[in-house]
């Protein structure tokens, strides 16, 4: 049976990529179908600090342009086209339906990635673009000498916090609970800095304003006491969503969304792998990302060996 690639990856992030690298490098043909930005939530930090190799850290932009240049040199494929369904072939193999057509794989590598969890509170639609984000790093430069809100506690609320300071006047973190669950070192940056300020046990209800952000409406979890903040902007970072909807019925899911895989990340379905943060118990880091990827495509090429034969090299 003909394929039209031996190995297609949905997802275009450190997963994705990585997982090109190996499967390209082993001479397999390969495609990568990416729907927005190549390298994906890399693409849009500012800085990467915690990638072995970069003792000094690294651009985010950069260190997806350097994925991407490696997975392309060894003859990787990258279609700025997304992927609507995923579908079993009855003979085997995969058929992927995307924006602008529809292709053939032996084997699937999904590495969707996640989306930003939404607070699911009025104005929060409605401004988005105009004042609401979920990228510090795309949009930060828009709130000079602005005062401005950050919601949430962890890890990516703290780092994009940290960068706004870079532009505007006034940070103010506002949490839920009274202890970031962020690292102890950006713990210890964020309290350092003088433009940042915290509200705790602390949760946003409602975005207002006319034709921008001018405010948001806060609640005291523990008093009930409600309050109003000026802010021209609000930049929110609760959680994310696994990319997950081309598996729902496919695959088994766990109650986040997230798929189940084995410790290769093959899933239920021969032939059919998940990596990064779409897969269940994700460590979500750029790091493990990576490592998933390069799991995946080992797997992958283990699967293609017994089912489909070695690759067909060019003389």
């Amino acid at each position: 049976m003909s394929f039209d690639y031996d190995i297609a990856i949905v997802g275009a992030g450190a997963a994705g990529l990585t997982a090109a690298i190996y499967a390209s490098r082993g001479q397999r043909r390969t495609v990568v179908f990416e729907r927005e930005l190549v390298g994906g939530q890399i693409a849009t930090t500012d800085r990467v600090e915690n990638y072995p190799g970069f003792p000094e850290g690294i651009g985010g932009l950069e260190l997806a342009q350097r994925f991407q240049q490696q997975a392309e040199r060894f003859g990787a494929e990258i279609r700025y086209e997304g992927v609507e369904a995923l579908r079993p072939r009855p003979n085997g193999g995969f058929e992927l339906v995307t924006s602008a057509g529809t292709y053939t794989a032996a084997a699937v590598i999904v590495t969707a990635g996640a989306y930003h969890r939404k607070l699911g509170v009025p104005g929060e639609a409605e401004f988005a673009g105009k004042g609401v984000s979920y990228c510090a790093t795309c949009d930060g430069a828009f709130f000079r000498d602005m005062d401005v809100v950050v919601v949430g506690g962890g890890d990516a609320a703290l780092d994009e916090g940290i960068f706004l300071t870079r532009f505007a006047r006034t940070v103010t973190i506002v949490h839920r609970r009274d202890q970031l669950r962020a690292s102890a070192l950006l713990q210890q940056r964020a309290f350092a800095n003088e433009r940042i300020r915290f509200l705790f046990d602390t949760v946003v209800t409602a975005i207002e304003g006319r034709e921008v952000v001018e405010r948001v409406r806060l609640r005291n979890v523990k008093t009930g006491e409600e309050s109003l903040l000026p802010a021209s902007g609000v930049f929110i970072f609760i959680g994310q969503v696994p990319n997950s909807h081309l598996l729902a019925g496919l695959v088994e899911l766990d109650e986040g969304g997230h798929a189940k895989v084995d410790l290769e990340m093959q899933t239920s379905v021969p032939g059919l792998f998940v990596a990064g943060d779409v897969r269940w118990k994700a460590a979500r880091q750029l790091v493990s990302a990576a490592g998933d990827g390069a799991t995946a495509a080992i797997a992958a090429e283990r699967y293609l060996q017994e089912h489909v034969g070695p690759p067909r090299l060019e003389r």
